[in-house]
């Protein structure tokens, strides 16, 4: 029978997480797995802005019908200088909406695999779990090196550094533009400018995934990184989420963008897109897209998103203040950003803490900060030490 060769495969280790949270009756319990902003109420909110934005959508919407592979063209115009900045030349950046920054991911992992089968890609670890296996979907070489030392807390940039020196030209560099997914350790502006000279003497293409933008530092400073990878190398592609920053996480909005050297190519790239994207999900949804559209070409809309944003990457900050102002454990944490942290937990650790104090958290160690509340640190810090 055709099913007969399939193989049982585990179940999601985080979706699995989800259901037995959703089970335990325990009402003081802290949820730190999925990876969605909370605000200090617990709720995961809809910004002022795309509620008004999906309001007047809703009186001027005049159709439904099919806006094609590329998706909305005016909302991918409109987040160029969002993601590459104002001052930015964008002659030869050509970019698709894509559904989340997964569909961004997969689009550029296929589009790499159409360009030169098989070609190394350089991830370092530990990393978003969905990132090798979107790559191995589109039997591309998976080349790792160590990123970050979970025990110390620290980025492991001279491997990083050693590991890209080995590349060959050609080669694909998978970097995390902000916050960093699973660790929430990011480079320095100066460590930025190494992998950026790196990068761009040995002719190594960067794919930087900037999924949390607005979210670190601030919208210009999260994107610094890429800027500076923009200004050295020469094709670069970028994958782009608005899930996070936009609070449209089941709206899955995102997008791919490819800078080239040469401008003939880019033309030629975009039509790859294009016929790549058409396979896949032939059109991309087009209500969230529209939704960051509206936001971004209204000055008052756009204003008080970026209001919105600061106060949201301001209450990840106060978190993490508080956890290290409760306990030196967690000093590390007010040096890193975003919402994730991959803490000196082992799995056994995890299990004791979700046993005994309802607290839930990957079996990794990586936690959601933004789970926690000023309310719920204390608890959360006098938990972990009982496990420590």
């Amino acid at each position: 029978m055709l099913f007969d060769g399939l193989k049982p495969q585990a179940p999601d280790a985080l979706l699995a997480l989800i259901g037995l949270f959703a089970a335990d009756p325990r009402t003081d319990k802290i949820d730190l797995g999925v990876g969605v902003y909370r605000d200090e109420s617990g709720a995961t909110p809809v910004f002022r802005a795309v509620k008004a934005a999906e309001a007047r959508l809703l009186q001027t919407q005049t159709s439904k019908s099919y806006l094609g592979p590329e998706g909305d063209a005016r909302f991918t115009e409109l987040l160029k200088p969002v993601v590459f900045g104002d001052k930015a030349d964008l002659g030869n950046v050509v970019g698709v909406q894509t559904p989340g920054g997964t569909g961004a991911l997969r689009l550029a992992a296929e589009l790499i695999g159409a360009a030169k089968p098989g070609t190394k890609v350089w991830v370092g670890t530990p990393t978003w779990p969905n990132h090798p296996p979107v790559f191995a979907s589109a039997r591309l070489d998976i080349q790792t090196y160590r990123y970050f030392d979970q025990a110390s807390q620290t980025i492991l940039f001279d491997e990083m550094m050693d590991a890209l020196g080995r590349a060959e030209a050609g080669d694909v560099v998978l970097l995390h533009g902000c916050c960093h997914n699973p660790t929430g350790a990011n480079l320095t502006g100066l460590q930025w400018a190494d992998v950026a000279e790196l990068v761009a003497r040995r002719g190594l293409i960067p794919l930087v995934d900037l999924a949390y933008q607005g979210l670190g530092e601030g919208l210009d400073q999260d994107a610094a990184g890429l800027r500076l990878i923009l200004e050295s190398a020469g094709d670069v592609i970028a994958a782009f989420s608005c899930d996070k920053n936009f609070g449209l996480y089941r709206d899955r909005v995102g997008a791919l963008y490819v800078r080239t050297q040469a401008s003939a190519q880019a033309e030629l790239v975009l039509s790859n897109m294009l016929a790549l994207a058409r396979p896949n999900w032939s059109m991309p949804p087009d209500h969230g897209a529209a939704v960051v559209r509206l936001i971004l070409d209204d000055a008052e809309l756009a204003a008080d998103w970026k209001k919105e944003l600061t106060s949201m990457r301001l209450r990840i900050a106060e978190v993490r203040k508080a956890l290290a102002d409760g306990d030196s454990f967690f000093a590390p944490q007010l040096q890193q950003q975003g919402m994730f942290s991959l803490l000196p937990l082992n799995p056994d650790q995890v299990l004791t803490l979700r046993k005994e104090h309802a607290v839930y958290m990957a079996g990794s160690g990586r936690v959601n900060l933004a789970g926690l509340t000023l309310k719920t640190v204390p608890k959360f810090i006098e938990a972990v030490k009982s496990v420590r």
